[in-house]
């Protein structure tokens, strides 16, 4: 039996997992997540998330995978999750924390009523940075998406994963299921990309909808988040801190001259439950559960 706990962050969900002590080679990890996250026959959720011993300078790393089982650099509204986890089971006591991440070292605090602040690091822009096709050196700033249809203008950004940010006069006429695959999977991203669509409501408000790259359609994105507060300021649409509206609640978002992040937002626990493994390829969807 593997024992989780099911966490949020303003409604992107996650099943987390203590990982020290378990046997590693016994679990298919990628298997696990698929069967977890189904919203039908499993948990439920855009992620399984896996707290794992770090090294001796960084107690503690965090891995990530998708519900399509593929395995995700960073979350930002999972690793606010992270964070409570680790106090929850009793593996840190302490509210400043360093952790290890697919998109680099990270910096969390975990601040009064369930918020957390991550210092995100440095948001990159070459398209050898975010994982696009074309020259390495070079930006994709308020750029057309090309062999797109309708014709979109996008900005490209890293933050340990790769996003693509367009801004329209209103998310709320975005076809998202239509537009969001299509361009999770455009060629300009070989590695497919995280999908975002922001309005610009005030110079410290935006509004986001958002396809994550793996999930589909989400209630919130934390690097996401990040990444559109990035380009809105490169597209002079934005003003540090800026608070983003997305539909699971809002995040705040501050930004420096030198594109380094902050994030600020909550982690909620839901239930706690366990799942049943019968061998090292599979994992049954018996359930246990306690709120």
């Amino acid at each position: 039996m593997i024992a989780f706990t099911k966490m949020h962050g303003i409604g992107n969900d996650f099943v987390m997992v203590n990982g020290f002590g378990l046997d590693h080679d016994r679990i298919d990890w990628p298997h696990l997540a698929r069967q977890t996250c189904d919203r039908s026959f499993g948990v439920g959720a855009d992620g399984l998330i896996l707290a794992m011993p770090g090294n001796a300078d960084v107690p503690f790393r965090m891995r990530m995978w998708n519900p399509d089982g593929s395995e995700s650099e960073m979350c930002g509204n999972g690793i606010r999750c992270f964070a409570e986890f680790l106090h929850q089971e009793g593996l840190t006591v302490d509210d400043r924390i360093p952790v290890l991440t697919g998109a680099g070292q990270l910096e969390l605090q975990r601040l009064p009523g369930s918020q957390v602040r991550v210092n995100m690091g440095r948001a990159r822009l070459l398209r050898g940075e975010i994982g696009m096709t074309g020259p390495e050196d070079e930006t994709f700033v308020n750029q057309p998406v090309e062999s797109f249809s309708p014709a979109l203008q996008g900005t490209a950004v890293s933050m340990g994963n790769p996003h693509l940010v367009m801004f329209v006069e209103s998310i709320a006429s975005v076809p998202l299921e239509n537009w969001g695959p299509r361009l999770e999977h455009h060629p300009l991203f070989p590695q497919r990309v995280n999908v975002h669509f922001v309005e610009a409501v005030s110079p410290h408000h935006l509004r986001q909808l958002t396809w994550e790259r793996g999930a589909g359609r989400t209630l919130a994105c934390g690097t996401g988040a990040c990444a559109c507060a990035v380009a809105a300021i490169l597209n002079q649409k934005a003003q540090s801190p800026v608070e983003i509206d997305l539909p699971g609640g809002r995040l705040t978002i501050e930004v420096d001259a030198d594109l380094q992040v902050w994030m600020t937002g909550p982690a909620a626990t839901v239930f706690t439950g366990s799942w049943r493994i019968h061998d090292h390829q599979s994992a049954s969807p018996s359930l246990a559960m306690n709120r």
